[in-house]
Protein backbone atom coordinates (compact mmCIF):
# COMPACT_ATOMS: atom_id res chain seq x y z
CA UNK A 1 0.00 0.00 0.00
CA UNK A 2 1.36 3.21 -1.03
CA UNK A 3 1.55 6.29 1.37
CA UNK A 4 -0.89 8.50 -0.43
CA UNK A 5 -2.97 5.24 0.04
CA UNK A 6 -1.96 4.79 4.10
CA UNK A 7 -2.76 8.46 4.42
CA UNK A 8 -6.09 8.26 2.56
CA UNK A 9 -6.94 5.85 5.40
CA UNK A 10 -6.09 8.23 8.29
CA UNK A 11 -8.29 11.02 6.20
CA UNK A 12 -11.36 8.94 6.31
CA UNK A 13 -11.08 7.96 10.04
CA UNK A 14 -10.58 11.67 11.05
CA UNK A 15 -13.71 12.66 8.70
CA UNK A 16 -16.77 10.41 10.40
CA UNK A 17 -15.97 13.58 13.38
CA UNK A 18 -18.12 15.94 11.30
CA UNK A 19 -20.93 13.35 11.74
CA UNK A 20 -22.07 13.75 14.91
CA UNK A 21 -21.25 17.75 14.85
CA UNK A 22 -24.18 19.32 13.00
CA UNK A 23 -26.92 17.83 16.20
CA UNK A 24 -24.64 20.87 17.54
CA UNK A 25 -27.22 23.05 16.01
CA UNK A 26 -30.83 21.88 16.64
CA UNK A 27 -33.16 25.01 17.13
CA UNK A 28 -34.83 25.45 20.28
CA UNK A 29 -34.16 22.06 21.91
CA UNK A 30 -35.68 21.11 24.88
CA UNK A 31 -34.52 21.38 27.91
CA UNK A 32 -34.94 17.74 28.99
CA UNK A 33 -33.03 16.93 25.32
CA UNK A 34 -29.98 19.29 26.02
CA UNK A 35 -29.20 17.74 29.42
CA UNK A 36 -29.88 13.92 27.79
CA UNK A 37 -27.41 15.18 25.23
CA UNK A 38 -24.83 16.39 27.82
CA UNK A 39 -25.43 13.25 29.74
CA UNK A 40 -24.61 10.84 27.14
CA UNK A 41 -21.48 12.84 25.72
CA UNK A 42 -20.64 12.24 29.86
CA UNK A 43 -20.63 8.63 29.34
CA UNK A 44 -18.81 8.49 26.34
CA UNK A 45 -16.09 10.85 27.02
CA UNK A 46 -15.81 8.54 30.74
CA UNK A 47 -15.60 5.19 28.16
CA UNK A 48 -12.59 7.10 26.36
CA UNK A 49 -10.80 7.91 29.65
CA UNK A 50 -10.86 4.13 30.20
CA UNK A 51 -10.69 3.21 26.78
CA UNK A 52 -7.21 5.49 26.53
CA UNK A 53 -5.93 4.72 29.99
CA UNK A 54 -5.74 1.12 29.17
CA UNK A 55 -3.91 1.59 25.58
CA UNK A 56 -1.51 3.44 27.40
CA UNK A 57 -0.95 1.48 30.10
CA UNK A 58 -0.37 -1.71 28.08
CA UNK A 59 3.20 -1.15 26.71
CA UNK A 60 4.07 -0.53 30.85
CA UNK A 61 2.81 -3.92 32.12
CA UNK A 62 4.25 -5.40 29.27
CA UNK A 63 7.36 -4.13 30.13
CA UNK A 64 7.10 -4.94 34.45
CA UNK A 65 5.81 -8.69 33.08
CA UNK A 66 9.17 -8.99 31.12
CA UNK A 67 11.39 -7.54 34.13
CA UNK A 68 12.17 -4.54 32.62
CA UNK A 69 12.19 -2.24 35.43
CA UNK A 70 13.72 0.77 33.47
CA UNK A 71 11.14 0.57 30.70
CA UNK A 72 7.89 0.67 32.63
CA UNK A 73 9.41 3.20 35.47
CA UNK A 74 10.01 5.54 32.53
CA UNK A 75 7.13 4.82 30.84
CA UNK A 76 4.69 5.30 34.24
CA UNK A 77 6.62 8.61 34.73
CA UNK A 78 5.91 9.95 30.97
CA UNK A 79 2.27 8.76 31.44
CA UNK A 80 1.84 10.72 34.68
CA UNK A 81 3.22 14.02 32.95
CA UNK A 82 0.95 13.42 30.08
CA UNK A 83 -2.08 13.42 32.48
CA UNK A 84 -0.72 16.49 34.58
CA UNK A 85 -0.06 18.25 31.58
CA UNK A 86 -2.98 17.37 29.93
CA UNK A 87 -5.24 18.42 33.38
CA UNK A 88 -3.30 21.12 34.44
CA UNK A 89 -2.75 22.45 31.33
CA UNK A 90 -6.69 23.00 30.67
CA UNK A 91 -7.06 24.08 34.54
CA UNK A 92 -4.69 27.03 33.46
CA UNK A 93 -6.31 27.78 29.80
CA UNK A 94 -9.57 27.91 31.65
CA UNK A 95 -8.70 29.97 34.71
CA UNK A 96 -6.84 32.47 31.51
CA UNK A 97 -9.92 32.84 29.68
CA UNK A 98 -12.20 33.40 32.14
CA UNK A 99 -9.94 36.48 32.89
CA UNK A 100 -10.37 37.45 29.40
CA UNK A 101 -14.01 37.30 29.67
CA UNK A 102 -14.53 39.52 33.10
CA UNK A 103 -11.93 41.71 31.24
CA UNK A 104 -14.19 41.85 28.13
CA UNK A 105 -17.57 42.88 30.43
CA UNK A 106 -15.89 45.47 32.20
CA UNK A 107 -17.24 48.93 31.10
CA UNK A 108 -15.07 50.55 28.96
CA UNK A 109 -13.52 54.21 29.92
CA UNK A 110 -12.66 56.82 27.88
CA UNK A 111 -10.79 55.80 24.88
CA UNK A 112 -10.97 52.46 25.14
CA UNK A 113 -13.30 51.64 22.88
CA UNK A 114 -11.34 51.49 19.75
CA UNK A 115 -8.55 48.74 22.25
CA UNK A 116 -11.85 47.04 22.42
CA UNK A 117 -12.82 46.81 18.68
CA UNK A 118 -9.32 45.91 17.94
CA UNK A 119 -9.24 42.83 20.27
CA UNK A 120 -10.37 39.29 19.36
CA UNK A 121 -13.52 37.69 20.14
CA UNK A 122 -13.85 36.08 23.45
CA UNK A 123 -15.45 32.07 23.42
CA UNK A 124 -18.18 31.70 25.82
CA UNK A 125 -17.64 29.33 28.25
CA UNK A 126 -19.67 26.43 26.35
CA UNK A 127 -17.72 27.34 23.13
CA UNK A 128 -14.96 26.75 25.24
CA UNK A 129 -15.54 23.97 26.60
CA UNK A 130 -16.60 22.52 23.48
CA UNK A 131 -12.64 23.39 21.98
CA UNK A 132 -11.51 21.60 25.06
CA UNK A 133 -13.34 18.29 24.16
CA UNK A 134 -12.18 19.03 21.14
CA UNK A 135 -8.80 19.16 21.85
CA UNK A 136 -8.71 16.39 24.00
CA UNK A 137 -10.14 14.28 21.50
CA UNK A 138 -7.29 15.38 19.25
CA UNK A 139 -4.85 14.54 21.45
CA UNK A 140 -6.29 10.55 21.36
CA UNK A 141 -6.99 10.44 17.46
CA UNK A 142 -3.19 12.11 16.65
CA UNK A 143 -2.41 8.58 19.36
CA UNK A 144 -4.56 6.36 17.07
CA UNK A 145 -3.53 7.55 14.15
CA UNK A 146 -0.03 6.08 14.56
CA UNK A 147 -1.85 3.27 15.05
CA UNK A 148 -3.60 3.05 11.50
CA UNK A 149 -0.39 4.34 10.25
CA UNK A 150 2.12 1.30 12.31
CA UNK A 151 -0.12 -1.35 10.57
CA UNK A 152 -0.22 -0.12 7.25
CA UNK A 153 3.36 0.24 7.19
CA UNK A 154 3.99 -3.15 8.51
CA UNK A 155 2.17 -4.69 5.84
CA UNK A 156 -1.04 -5.31 8.20
CA UNK A 157 -3.35 -4.18 5.61
CA UNK A 158 -6.55 -5.78 6.75
CA UNK A 159 -5.53 -4.99 10.71
CA UNK A 160 -5.03 -1.19 9.49
CA UNK A 161 -8.83 -1.26 8.12
CA UNK A 162 -10.47 -2.52 10.43
CA UNK A 163 -8.85 -0.05 12.67
CA UNK A 164 -10.27 2.85 10.59
CA UNK A 165 -13.70 1.07 10.97
CA UNK A 166 -13.19 1.25 14.29
CA UNK A 167 -11.56 4.34 15.36
CA UNK A 168 -14.18 5.75 12.77
CA UNK A 169 -17.52 4.46 14.10
CA UNK A 170 -15.67 6.28 17.18
CA UNK A 171 -15.15 9.50 15.77
CA UNK A 172 -18.54 9.58 15.08
CA UNK A 173 -20.16 9.41 18.24
CA UNK A 174 -17.04 11.70 19.60
CA UNK A 175 -18.47 14.41 17.34
CA UNK A 176 -21.17 14.44 18.70
CA UNK A 177 -19.57 14.39 22.50
CA UNK A 178 -17.75 17.70 21.20
CA UNK A 179 -20.81 19.95 20.61
CA UNK A 180 -22.80 18.74 23.22
CA UNK A 181 -21.77 21.62 26.06
CA UNK A 182 -23.32 23.68 23.18
CA UNK A 183 -26.52 21.86 23.01
CA UNK A 184 -27.09 22.15 26.88
CA UNK A 185 -27.07 25.97 26.86
CA UNK A 186 -29.04 26.33 23.94
CA UNK A 187 -26.20 28.36 21.86
CA UNK A 188 -26.19 27.39 17.78
CA UNK A 189 -23.02 27.34 16.42
CA UNK A 190 -22.11 28.52 12.75
CA UNK A 191 -21.03 25.75 9.86
CA UNK A 192 -17.58 27.58 10.26
CA UNK A 193 -17.56 26.76 14.06
CA UNK A 194 -18.32 23.05 13.57
CA UNK A 195 -16.00 22.95 11.10
CA UNK A 196 -13.01 24.42 13.02
CA UNK A 197 -14.00 22.16 15.90
CA UNK A 198 -13.98 19.18 13.33
CA UNK A 199 -10.28 20.13 12.37
CA UNK A 200 -9.08 20.23 15.89
CA UNK A 201 -10.88 17.46 16.64
CA UNK A 202 -10.55 14.76 13.63
CA UNK A 203 -7.46 16.38 11.87
CA UNK A 204 -4.46 15.03 14.16
CA UNK A 205 -6.43 11.13 12.80
CA UNK A 206 -5.00 12.30 9.57
CA UNK A 207 -1.65 13.69 10.77
CA UNK A 208 -1.40 10.75 13.40
CA UNK A 209 -1.38 8.40 10.50
CA UNK A 210 1.13 10.04 8.96
CA UNK A 211 3.67 10.33 11.03
CA UNK A 212 2.96 6.82 12.12
CA UNK A 213 4.56 5.48 8.45
CA UNK A 214 7.35 6.52 9.86
CA UNK A 215 7.86 6.49 13.68
CA UNK A 216 7.26 3.50 15.50
CA UNK A 217 8.04 4.84 19.49
CA UNK A 218 5.95 3.70 22.38
CA UNK A 219 7.11 6.30 24.60
CA UNK A 220 5.79 9.34 22.13
CA UNK A 221 2.78 7.10 21.90
CA UNK A 222 2.52 7.16 25.84
CA UNK A 223 2.96 10.55 26.03
CA UNK A 224 -0.06 11.57 23.55
CA UNK A 225 -2.22 9.70 25.41
CA UNK A 226 -1.92 10.16 28.69
CA UNK A 227 -2.40 14.03 27.40
CA UNK A 228 -5.58 12.98 26.06
CA UNK A 229 -6.86 10.89 28.89
CA UNK A 230 -5.72 14.60 31.72
CA UNK A 231 -7.47 16.65 28.99
CA UNK A 232 -10.46 14.48 29.19
CA UNK A 233 -10.54 14.25 32.81
CA UNK A 234 -10.99 17.61 33.10
CA UNK A 235 -13.79 18.36 30.08
CA UNK A 236 -15.63 15.29 32.11
CA UNK A 237 -15.36 17.00 36.02
CA UNK A 238 -16.99 20.18 33.62
CA UNK A 239 -19.74 18.08 31.87
CA UNK A 240 -21.05 17.01 35.44
CA UNK A 241 -21.02 20.51 36.57
CA UNK A 242 -23.34 21.60 33.77
CA UNK A 243 -25.54 18.73 34.19
CA UNK A 244 -25.96 19.38 37.84
CA UNK A 245 -27.22 23.18 36.82
CA UNK A 246 -29.74 21.51 34.61
CA UNK A 247 -33.14 21.35 34.76
CA UNK A 248 -33.25 17.15 34.50
CA UNK A 249 -33.46 14.84 37.12
CA UNK A 250 -31.47 12.41 38.40
CA UNK A 251 -32.81 9.79 36.52
CA UNK A 252 -32.36 10.99 33.10
CA UNK A 253 -28.86 11.93 33.64
CA UNK A 254 -28.23 8.59 34.89
CA UNK A 255 -29.38 6.58 31.90
CA UNK A 256 -27.91 8.50 29.77
CA UNK A 257 -24.62 8.77 31.36
CA UNK A 258 -25.14 4.72 30.65
CA UNK A 259 -26.14 5.30 27.15
CA UNK A 260 -23.19 7.07 26.62
CA UNK A 261 -20.87 4.55 27.97
CA UNK A 262 -22.50 1.40 26.10
CA UNK A 263 -22.43 3.90 22.94
CA UNK A 264 -18.74 3.57 23.63
CA UNK A 265 -18.38 0.13 24.27
CA UNK A 266 -20.49 -0.80 20.64
CA UNK A 267 -18.25 1.25 18.65
CA UNK A 268 -15.13 -0.30 20.09
CA UNK A 269 -16.01 -3.79 19.66
CA UNK A 270 -15.00 -3.55 15.84
CA UNK A 271 -11.16 -2.00 17.24
CA UNK A 272 -11.15 -5.21 19.69
CA UNK A 273 -12.02 -7.58 17.09
CA UNK A 274 -8.95 -6.14 15.50
CA UNK A 275 -6.72 -7.54 17.77
CA UNK A 276 -5.79 -4.07 19.31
Amino acid sequence: MSGSQIALLGAIAGLTIFLGLPIGRLRNAAPRLKAGLNAVAIGILIFLVWDILSHAWEPIDGALADGKWGSSVSGGLVLAAGLAAGLGGLVHYDRWAAGRRAKAALPAGPGAAAATELAPAVRSQAGQLALMIATGIGLHNFAEGLAIGNSAAQGEISLAVLLVVGFGLHNATEGFGIVAPLAAEGERPSWGTLALLGVVGGGPTFLGTLLGQHLVNDTLSIAFLGLATGSILYVVIELLAVARRSAATKELTAWCILLGLLLGFATDAIVTAAGV
